[in-house]
């Protein structure tokens, strides 16, 4: 039997089979000494082949086959340094939530996740959010962004979840799909999710007073569908992705418009940096590169602490008080 896994608990996983219906699964065991260097050999997402077992009370199912993955997305495991956590597979779209204030998104936690995305073959999406809270500054500030990342080729998208603007074109480009949803706490990922599908109530976060940060609302990540032909996985408080396994002259590649140039660079294996006739350099010093690009490729490069980029989120003062 055939089916997509809807939901991870560590050691169950939710599988729903063609014709709609969900089984509790385990696994085999031998799909954990397969070489699979992550902490979870099956991931949300993926698709997967499974036997019933209806020999006691509750029929189960066995997973014995995962089909390969068209992408994936992982973070790096907190306590394994050498292993990673696959948080969901087979993703269609990655939305980036941006709000310009409460809270501030960095150009660089941005940027970071769209190397990822491209790392990993997902399409990003840009959504900013609260543009119904937006003053004529913050407006030319959200301007500028949209116009930074559509002239690299990036859709961008403008929403109130409060007010329900912009909330039909998301859905169309939802439609058929599946979709993630990430950004810092407070940029309203939930209230957002809640106002495209009223009737899922996923939980929003209360701020954790010690940190200004999120309180994980949840556990395991989760794909649900939504009534407009869509799906979306839910993940548990993922800060963010980790990349693993970049050489330093693939971080170039995954930056569109330095790739545009890089056969013109005088080395074909150029990093961009301290090297003699550099087309991306030249393009900066014209203004053709946004600086901030720049600067997130440099601190990619170098290994910049990730943790300064995902685990804390201290913005504002506390009162978002939601995911």
């Amino acid at each position: 039997m055939n089916g997509i896994v809807y939901k991870s608990t560590g050691s169950w996983y939710t599988v729903r089979n063609e014709a709609g219906d969900f089984f509790e699964c385990r696994i085999k065991g031998k799909f954990r000494i397969k070489g699979i260097k992550s902490t979870n050999p099956i991931a949300v997402g993926d698709v997967v082949d499974f036997d019933l077992d209806t020999t006691a009370d509750v029929v189960t199912g066995v997973i014995n086959k995962i089909h390969d993955r068209k992408n994936y997305l992982i973070r790096k495991s907190v306590n394994l340094s050498k292993q990673v956590h696959i948080i969901a597979a087979n993703v269609d779209l990655l939305f980036i939530l941006v709000t310009i204030d409460n809270p501030v998104t960095t150009t660089s936690f941005i940027d970071r996740l769209l190397v990822t995305a491209e790392a990993y073959g997902i399409e990003a999406v840009l959504v900013f959010n609260k543009v119904d809270t937006f003053s004529e500054e913050t407006l030319d500030d959200q301007l500028f962004l949209q116009y930074t990342y559509e002239s690299i080729g990036y859709k961008c998208l403008r929403v109130s979840a409060a007010e329900g603007k912009g909330l039909d074109t998301l859905k169309e480009v939802m439609r058929h799909k599946v979709s993630m949803f990430t950004g810092h706490s407070g940029v309203g990922k939930s209230t957002l999710v809640n106002a495209l599908e009223p009737g899922l109530n996923l939980k929003t976060k209360e701020i954790s007073e010690q940190h200004q940060q999120g309180q994980h609302t949840t556990t395991f990540a989760e794909m649900y569908d939504l009534s407009f032909d869509a799906k979306i996985i839910d993940t548990p408080g993922i800060r963010g992705f980790g990349i693993v396994d970049m050489e330093p002259q693939e971080v170039g590649d995954y930056f569109p418009e330095f790739f545009k140039l890089k056969d013109q660079c005088k080395f074909n294996n150029c990093l961009h940096k301290e090297e003699p006739h550099c087309a991306v350099k030249d393009a900066l010093d014209a203004d053709e590169i946004v600086w901030s690009r720049y600067k997130s490729y440099v601190q990619i490069l170098e290994g910049d602490d990730e943790q300064q980029h995902y685990r804390t989120d201290v913005y504002g003062n506390g009162k978002n008080t939601d995911e």
